[in-house]
């Protein structure tokens, strides 16, 4: 008898989980096959001290290859679904189309940068979902001191000066909290600029940092960056956006090369591609992670509308706890539909929350207890090392090269910021 084939498109929280537990519960005794763009999990939580200068990239990047032993990797971009004919399409990093049979299918293929209808943004702005967004920011952040130091115009220096930052969620925050750091270290060793303000705006249409979080914690992040000199502004974001400046929704007018873009994120569009029931753009699944009339085809994490079992008629949010939880959960549920354990509904219960703050500050909820400054530095520093499945001598490591020394402040030009387009659904780098 054939070992049954089980293909899980993506390798994001949901999916890296997903394929992990299988493979241990499987022991080779079925076929699991991870498609994805690229070959390592990325862990997005510590992407802002990647632009901040903090981490080396690889040190985020976890190769599939090693920590998934057992499970084939095959690099491409899943683009079409064939239910009658459990298979899928997708489009390899050569340009060739091939296909995948499956037995049972994870769609984990998680989400992209939301895009919102402001004339100018599409063009000017570049979001944070990746390496190369990651890598980009950093050198443009590098790059811009240094023509600002250069410049003689007053007005094109103090625009090269100013960082605005859209979308006050996690990765907003720390971005900013990051950045401001980053380049209050860089102006110190460019004399010319001691008298120009180094300004970080960080904006959102919401009446709080961190919308959706504690009061108290939301309040503790925005009083440590407005102590930095972050000017927060709430109620408030971009109306247009162009390449030296954006206007904002309070009639203000600022002069700026850089314009990051946190507002949140969508579904990927693999999620109405594949023709299967939508629920505000995510799959809709039942509590068993199942698409209904197809048993054979699971979905979790962002791109599936997971019903939340504390909030009856609501979906999961789209957070790296509930993906790893559902990615987990869909490898037991199929390994159940081969008779090994019993098939299980979601359930959770929230953990908290840690948002890090650069220095030695955090915001942090552990077990919904709120703490804040050094302690809560260390909770999430803990929290992520134990997170991290692979290279936490390596982050652990970098922390220390900071803490003890300065950020390393050269610009590489990796990735040009043509690579890293706002609406593009997977940054690509530079081609060799």
């Amino acid at each position: 008898m054939a070992r049954p084939h089980i293909v899980i498109v993506g390798a994001g929280f949901a999916g890296f989980h997903a394929a992990r537990r299988l493979a241990r519960i499987a022991r080779r005794r079925a076929d699991i096959t991870v498609v994805n763009p690229t070959d390592y999990f990325l862990y997005l939580p510590l992407l802002p001290e990647v632009a901040g200068g903090v981490l080396d990239p690889r040190h985020v990047a976890v190769p599939l290859a090693g920590a998934l032993p057992g499970v084939r990797l095959v690099l491409g971009e899943v683009d079409d679904l064939d239910v009658a004919g459990r298979r899928i399409g997708y489009r390899d990093p050569a340009g060739g189309r091939d296909q995948l049979r499956y037995d049972r299918l994870v769609l984990a293929a998680g989400s992209v940068n939301k895009l919102l209808p402001i004339p100018g943004v599409a063009d000017h702005a570049h979001g944070f979902r990746g390496i190369p967004e990651a890598l980009y920011l950093r050198d443009h952040v590098v790059r811009q001191i240094e023509l600002a130091d250069a410049a003689e115009d007053p007005a094109e220096r103090a625009a090269r000066c100013t960082f605005v930052v859209v979308g006050a969620g996690y990765t907003g925050t720390e971005v900013a909290a990051q950045g401001q750091l980053f380049t209050r270290e860089l102006a110190r060793r460019h004399p010319r600029l001691a008298d120009v303000p180094i300004r970080w705006l960080l904006l959102d249409t919401a009446d709080q940092v961190l919308p959706g979080m504690q009061p108290r914690l939301s309040a503790t992040a925005e009083q440590v960056l407005r102590e930095r000199g972050v000017e927060v502004n709430l109620g408030v974001s971009v109306k247009e956006a162009g390449a030296t400046g954006v206007e904002l929704t309070d009639g203000r007018t600022l002069g700026t090369y850089s314009l990051i873009w946190c507002v949140g994120v969508r579904p990927d569009p693999l999620a109405e591609a594949t023709g299967l029931p939508l629920r505000h753009g995510r799959i809709t699944v039942d509590e068993y992670l199942s698409v209904p009339g197809h048993p054979e085809i699971l979905a979790c994490g962002d791109a599936a509308a997971v019903p939340d079992p504390q909030h009856p008629g609501r979906a999961t949010p789209m957070t790296a706890q509930h993906a790893v939880r559902q990615g987990k959960l869909a490898a037991g549920n199929i390994a159940a539909s081969y008779g090994t354990g019993r098939r299980r509904p979601y359930r959770h219960r929230d953990l908290g929350f840690v948002v890090d703050l650069g220095g030695w500050q955090a915001a942090a909820a552990p077990l919904h207890v709120p703490l804040s400054g050094p302690l809560a530095r260390a909770v999430t520093r803990a929290y992520h090392l134990i997170a991290l499945p692979a290279g936490r001598a390596r982050v652990t490591t970098d922390w220390l090269l900071t803490a003890l020394g300065s950020r390393p402040a050269v610009g590489l030009g990796l990735i040009a910021g043509s690579a890293v387009p706002l609406e593009t659904r997977d940054p690509k780098t530079i081609d060799a």
